[in-house]
This record gives C-alpha cells, structure tokens and sequence, in this order.
C-alpha cells in the first residue's frame, strides 16, 4: 500500500465538505487500505500517521512548513473555524493555519467508530465529531 493510496484525503482535500465521501472511498477500496483502523494527522507539519491491524502504519511526508500551535485551546473561535471550512468558506491550510492559532495540536479519525477527535497541545479532547456514511 503506497502513501499516495492511504493519504489521498489530505493532499485532495480543499474544503471540509467532501470529508465524509472521502473516508467512505477509502473504506470501499479493496487492498491493505481495509486494515486501516485510524489515523492521525498533526497541524505543525501536515504529516499523518494512518495506522490499523497488524502492525500497519504508513507515515506521510510533511506538507507545510512548521506553524506554531498555541498553548491553550480556544474551543469557541475552533468551532467556528471548523464550521466556516466544513461550509467549503476555506481551503485545508488555511484550517491548517485556524487549528494552530486555537490550539489543536492534532485531529484522530477512527475508522471504526467514525468519529474525529481534535486534540490541544495538553492531549485534551477539545471537539469530538461523528462522521456521516
């Protein structure tokens, strides 16, 4: 299983709103792509970790140059961050570049449950959303 097979919903990614059918593609892919059991994507760098059943792990390349996450989250101005992007309003850097100044560290999709966790510097959970199949 190649990066670009795992990884296609990042780097194709440029509003929220197709989010959803994205991750019901992958799951409908035949190959490794099914032992995928979640992955994790990091705000600093853009890079993602997809990792699932029998030790699969695929680890994707940096996509941007670093950005600074600030130390506290901003639950509030995060919520309307994520709504303006899952309304298509911006692009995926530009959330990249929201997530950092609210303080989400990184976001954990799993697979299974369907849901995404956003995450702050202090490993809180600051948003839990379910994902729509």
């Amino acid at each position: 299983t190649s990066i670009h097979r795992a990884g296609f919903m990042n780097s194709t990614e440029t509003s929220g709103g197709s989010w959803p059918w994205m991750i019901s593609t992958m799951l409908a892919k035949d190959g490794n792509t099914r032992q995928l059991s979640h992955y994790e994507s990091f705000v600093a760098d853009g890079h993602t970790d997809y990792l699932g059943k029998d030790d699969y792990k695929i680890l994707s390349p940096a996509k941007y140059d670093d950005l600074t996450i600030a130390n506290d989250s901003n639950t509030e101005q995060f919520k309307t961050d994520i709504k303006a992007h899952q309304q298509g309003k911006t692009d995926y850097l530009t959330f990249c570049n929201d997530c950092a100044k609210s303080g989400i560290e990184k976001w954990v999709v799993d697979i299974e449950n369907m849901t995404c966790t956003y995450y702050g510097k202090a490993r809180d959970e600051v948003l839990v959303e379910h994902i729509a199949n």
